[in-house]
This record gives C-alpha cells, structure tokens and sequence, in this order.
C-alpha cells in the first residue's frame, strides 16, 4: 500500500496526476518536491524552530529554485485552506494565494512567477508555449474541482495579499529581520 504525499487531499490528487505526466510538465517550472522539506528555508530564511514549524515547503515554483510553502497560520485550520507563500530563489517571501486550489489556479496560467523582493508577478505572453500536458492539467482542474485557470494571476495575488497578508508580514518580522 502506498503512503499518501501528504495531509492534504488536493495535494495527494496532485501528486497522482504528476506521477502520471511528470515533475514540470503540467505547469511552467513547477513540481511537488518532498512534502515539509525544510532545507531551503533554513538556507535562505531562518533556522528558527518557531519559523520552521509554521510553514509547510511542498513544491518548486521556478527553474532558479523559487518554492511554494503552506504557511499554518492558525493551527485549527485544515492545511486545504491554509494561505500559500512564495519564496524567492533571491529573496522575497509573498502570500500569493489564500488556499492550495487557488494556487492551483495560478498553475493552469502556465507561467513561473517572477518573484522579487517587493512583488510577485506572473507574465505570459501571447506567443509562449504551454507545457507538453497543460490541457491535461486544466481538464482535470474542472474534473476534480470545478475549476478553470486564473484568467488575471494578479487578481488572485491581490486577494491573498489583501486578506492575509498583513498577518503574514506581522508574522514573519518576528523571525526575519529585513
């Protein structure tokens, strides 16, 4: 019997259609890594227990190492609903969705974000190629969820941003000092 991916089913339902299409083949650069890998944010972040037990890195979002974490904001809260934060390869650390099938969304834009100190980005332009199993992806998006791709990524940033991201930022100056 095979063990999960993780606490979180639509996690577990995406790692299953990854081990079916491939790391980086459904959305630009991105790919579930080993759930609760902590290393690249005491590399670049904080060492800080209360740090590290407070955010949950479970995917790439870049080729230049940007990671998806889950930030656990509120220990109650199902891991489902918890708010997704982009770390950058270079610095910069952002809320850029409220819950994993809102990141799902963003995934089915088909573009790694462009992360930087002050903001995060998704661009994609007219002529860029999708990835080889994109269609597959938005398809099974509606199939499993009922959703479809984020027409606007800036949209569903600046909802993330706006409902918790002030906490976030509050949060994170306890163990970041920049």
């Amino acid at each position: 019997m095979s063990t999960a991916y993780s606490p979180v089913p639509e996690l577990n339902q995406l790692h299953a259609f990854q081990e079916r299409y491939g790391y980086e083949s459904y959305s630009e650069c991105f790919g579930l890594d080993d759930w609760n890998d902590t290393s690249g944010l005491e590399a670049g972040w904080s060492k800080d227990p209360g740090f590290l037990s407070g955010l949950i890195p479970f995917a790439r979002a870049t080729g230049g190492g940007s990671f998806y974490a889950l930030w656990k904001r509120d220990t109650s809260l199902d891991l489902s609903d918890a708010p997704v934060i982009v770390f950058g390869d270079e610095g910069g650390e952002h809320v850029i969705a409220r819950n994993v099938r809102e990141l799902f969304q963003l995934l089915a834009f088909d573009s790694e974000p462009m992360v930087g100190h002050d903001e995060v980005v998704f661009y994609r332009g007219d002529e860029d190629e999708h990835a080889d199993y994109h269609d597959e992806f938005v398809a099974w998006l509606d199939e499993q969820f009922g959703l479809q791709p984020a027409d606007d990524p800036a949209e569903v940033i600046a909802t993330a941003q706006d409902e918790v991201g002030g906490a976030f930022a509050t949060w994170k100056r306890q163990y970041l000092d920049w």
